[in-house]
């Protein structure tokens, strides 16, 4: 690898592009129009904008060349972080996306050495969201399982309401006011499928179990429930309805 030191120029990837280019058999011209690097063979036209760094405005550049051809490629050093970290597939999920090629070089002791990791073509959407379509499901099961809008869209590092804290809080509110119960009867007062699994995990240590197939709430659980008003106000209304013996 290069010394550290070393500073590096966009100039310095032209000529690895170029000569990777002219091995196939392409004609390759530095800055036409604009354009970093215009690349022909016969009628076929790619264009090849280079930067030391991925961002914003090497995209807008990239994808305004796509006026002039469908076959544009971005150029890159090689990164320094891992190639199969999640960013990095986020960064590869964006350029198909936007139906760029992507080229990486690498600047070794024995020399410059290119290599294609994405070629320019259409994107695929209904593949794409076919291969994330359990997380598609994933996410309406989670807003189905929501009861409101209790989360500050854009927070960060800020406690969330899920479906699951609010599944949870409405059995340690139920147990809290009817006392020990069963599963079976949590359930039928619409605590879900998951009513079993949430006592048995006891992620908050709200629960305790009283006896054998008998749950209650604990101390932890009653004095957190006050954390919670609009939550238990609600589930307070629901069980007026299911329930109305318990006012």
């Amino acid at each position: 690898m290069n010394n550290k030191n070393d500073k590096r120029y966009e100039t310095d990837l032209y000529e690895p592009v170029r000569d990777f280019f002219m091995e196939k058999g392409f004609e390759v011209h530095g800055e036409v129009n604009h354009c970093d690097i215009a690349i022909v063979k016969e009628d076929e036209l790619i264009i090849v904008e280079l930067k030391l760094n991925l961002n914003v405005d090497l995209l807008v550049q990239a994808t305004n060349r796509q006026r002039l051809t469908d076959l544009v490629y971005i150029a890159i050093p090689k990164p320094k972080y891992k190639l199969r970290s999640k960013k990095w597939q986020n960064i590869l999920h964006l350029i198909r996306r936007l139906e760029l090629g992507l080229l990486l070089v690498s600047f070794l002791k024995s020399g410059p050495v290119v290599e294609t990791v994405l070629s320019p073509g259409a994107f695929d959407r209904l593949k794409s969201q076919q291969r994330y379509k359990k997380k598609r499901t994933k996410l309406l099961e989670e807003i189905k399982g929501r009861n409101g809008d209790y989360n500050v869209g854009g927070s960060n590092k800020t406690k969330l309401m899920t479906a699951y804290k609010e599944n949870c809080i409405q059995i340690a509110y139920l147990l809290d006011q009817l006392g020990p119960l069963s599963p079976k009867a949590l359930r039928e007062l619409g605590t879900g499928a998951k009513t079993l699994s949430i006592l048995n995990k006891n992620y908050y240590g709200w629960f305790e179990k009283i006896a054998r197939g008998m749950y209650g709430v604990s101390e932890k659980g009653k004095k957190e429930m006050a954390l919670f008003p609009d939550q238990v106000r609600y589930y307070s209304e629901l069980l007026e309805k299911v329930n109305p013996e318990t006012d």
